[in-house]
């Protein structure tokens, strides 16, 4: 199964209510928030109308293993453990809960009562490469760009 790691790039100032809202449906209020979500039709179609704020693309293993374990969070706001991965989840670790997210077995969202569905992360480090007012095919930083996701996700966490 493909997970998709969406990133809200731009702030909230002139966006219009149905990208708006559809930003709030997932679950993306504020810049360099991000989420994770299985490839699926509907969040294709949500995707398309928040393309010009946001980017996205197919996070690896690795990559998915560093944002769960040093930026997700429980409710609460305290770091996610292995102790509460076998609480919350019934998976033995942190590794585990990688792999059955991208079998498709766990839905990181489902599960919204108990951890936080988005991880909040930093500024990249040594800035944005490119334009974040440009689609990532003509030179910037906006919607989708594959598995390049995973670079930038490195350099946000």
């Amino acid at each position: 199964m493909t997970l998709y790691a969406i990133v809200r790039i731009r702030g909230t100032a002139d966006v219009p209510p149905d990208v708006e809202h559809t930003l709030r449906l997932l679950r993306l209020v504020r810049p360099f928030h991000a989420a994770i979500y299985p490839k699926s039709p509907s969040i294709d179609g949500m995707l398309e109308v928040v393309k010009d704020w946001v980017t996205w693309g197919e996070v690896e293993k690795e990559a998915l293993k560093l944002l769960v374990s040093k930026r997700g969070r429980l409710v609460g706001n305290k770091p996610i453990t292995d102790e509460d991965v076998k609480k919350v989840f019934g998976l033995g670790s942190v590794g585990e809960l990688v792999d059955a997210l991208y079998e498709g077995k766990v839905v990181w969202h489902h599960y919204e009562d108990y951890v936080k569905p988005v991880f909040r992360l930093r500024p990249p480090r040594r800035g944005f490469r490119r334009s974040t007012k440009k689609p990532y095919g003509a030179g910037g930083e906006l919607g989708y760009r594959g598995r390049e996701i995973n670079r930038l996700l490195l350099r946000l966490i």
